[in-house]
């Protein structure tokens, strides 16, 4: 590199640097001086259970949030579905005189199920601050009083710290951050905050054609998801879909004894495990016929965002213990970008303390499908059902019966779960999606992470198909929040970055 380059360089970042000191200065003092209060507000929802089934507590929730966007005049509502035991979606706005252009700010307050049993040190809807993750052992710490500083490096843990009521309080936080310095939003301002994302968002293409003139908009805004496994901020254009689908295969009507009967009557749990195996190779490609057809090829600048991002795979390999990996080598960036095929559990039986000399008489397996764009959820859920008979089962929808055992000795109910969807992606060279980008990056010293698809799912095909729209999502989370799983948490510093990041958006020119 020339002495040229190396100081045009040097500029550049100096100049990045101060751009970004002069963007979100009126927001972080903001927030240093409201850090208590901002906290209580934040622990105090996620102390309401979100499990999108239970209906009470979703409902208490959405009438948390709806007290909180009262607070700061926003004119909450509820838009609810036909199905009255649906999770209402909870909208609020903020108009801008003369604004050219309208923004939804999209994250959602139910989250996944949870065994608390699973949990170390804490219950999901206990929320407890720790003094680093507890994989370091951090231990836990007191909620702070007001004249007590609060670290950055802390953890906040509790069911949705992560996913994704942070997204909730990032969004709602930075409003408040903008409106007290004096700093107005430069669009039409609205909030969408989801009740049932977490249960694949079955209601929400109802709720969007019920209110489809109140939800024009030019973008939608996702606040979900981790930033990059490096800690530096992403911007991603495009989300996998998803489908989950229950497998269950059949032995016996009842349990048998497993001496007696063993070596005679077929157990459920291997011929599962035999058919399970057929699925996909050992170096974790999927087997099923055409499960790669459809796909929508990456562009080159696409390509080109993949192959610029930090690459990371040798560093998770030995955070997590993995001396291999699937994929012939490929980076995991690359592979998110493919369809995939996924246990999410099985059961047959039982185990521990419980386990039995029995030959059980179901085995089932939840399997999770992702899509990438260009496949129809339902096209690959009927591959998958080809394949299965392809192994010689008799395909069904419901238990078998008497004369159906009588007559086929493989037998699998397959039942596909509500609320699957299509993947998404906006083109990375819109308008709008520059725009994003250089708001985000102004709340940055380092280069932000492009990518065109992220390896989680959204409902943003849903989104798109109903509204005239497209959405960019800006997540906001630490990579390694467990988030779906127990002890999920929240590192303070993602948080606080989230809200001048959101800050930044909202404000964007």
């Amino acid at each position: 590199m020339t002495l040229f380059k190396r100081l045009s360089t040097l500029a550049m970042a100096l100049l990045l640097v101060q751009s970004t000191a002069l963007a979100d200065r009126p927001i972080r003092e903001y927030r240093r001086a409201h850090e208590h209060e901002i906290l209580k507000e934040f622990m105090e929802l996620l102390a309401i259970p979100n499990v999108a089934s239970d209906r009470e507590n979703i409902r208490r929730n959405a009438a948390a949030l709806v007290a909180m966007m009262q607070r700061r005049k926003l004119q909450p509502r509820l838009l609810e579905a036909s199905d009255p035991a649906a999770p209402p979606a909870v909208y609020g706005e903020w108009k801008t005189p003369g604004a050219t252009r309208t923004l939804i700010f999209y994250a959602h307050y139910d989250g996944q199920p949870t065994d608390p049993r699973n949990w170390t040190g804490t219950l999901p809807w206990e929320p407890q601050l720790r003094r680093a993750a507890l994989e370091v052992g951090g231990r836990v710490v007191e909620p702070p009083r007001q004249n007590e500083a609060i670290n950055s490096e802390w953890r906040l843990y509790g069911r949705s710290a992560a996913d994704d009521k942070a997204g909730v309080m990032a969004i709602l936080t930075a409003f408040d951050a903008l409106i007290a310095s004096g700093a107005k939003p430069t669009a039409n301002i609205k909030f969408f905050f989801d009740g049932e994302e977490e249960a694949g968002s079955p209601h929400l293409a109802e709720i969007l054609r019920l209110n489809k003139q109140l939800l024009q908009s030019d973008a939608w805004i996702i606040c979900d998801g981790p930033v990059h496994q490096s800690g530096r901020k992403q911007v991603v254009f495009g989300v996998r879909g998803d489908t989950n689908v229950d497998v269950t295969v059949y032995g016996a009507k009842r349990p048998l004894h497993s001496g007696h009967y063993g070596n005679w009557a077929p157990n459920p749990a291997l011929t599962l495990a035999r058919l399970l195996g057929t699925m996909k190779d050992n170096s974790g490609r999927v087997t099923i016929a055409g499960w790669y057809d459809d796909i929508e090829p990456l562009g080159e600048a696409e390509r080109r965002a993949i192959a610029d991002a930090p690459q990371y795979d040798d560093t998770l390999r030995s955070q997590l213990g993995l001396a291999r990996t699937e994929g012939s080598a490929r980076s995991l960036l690359e592979l998110i970008n493919e369809p995939s095929l996924n246990i999410n559990g099985m059961s047959s039986g039982d185990v521990g303390a419980l386990a039995r000399n029995v030959i059980p008489t179901t085995a089932t397996a939840v399997l999770d499908l992702r899509l990438v764009k260009g496949i129809d959820h339902r096209r690959q859920v009927q591959r998958l059902i080809e394949h299965i008979r392809k192994q010689g089962f008799h395909v069904i929808d419901r238990d078998p019966s008497d004369e159906e055992r009588q007559h086929h000795g493989l037998i699998a109910t397959v039942t596909p779960r509500d609320g699957g969807y299509n993947a998404a992606r906006t083109r990375m060279d819109l308008p709008i999606s520059l725009a994003v980008v250089s708001a985000v990056q102004s709340t940055s010293e380092q280069p932000i992470v492009r990518l065109p698809t992220s390896g989680g799912s959204l409902p943003l095909a849903v989104i798109t198909d109903n509204l005239a729209t497209v959405t960019l999502t800006v997540p906001i989370a630490n990579y390694d929040n467990n988030q779906h799983a127990e002890n999920e948490n929240l590192r303070l510093q993602n948080l606080w970055d989230g809200i001048e990041t959101m800050a930044a958006v909202m404000t964007m020119k």
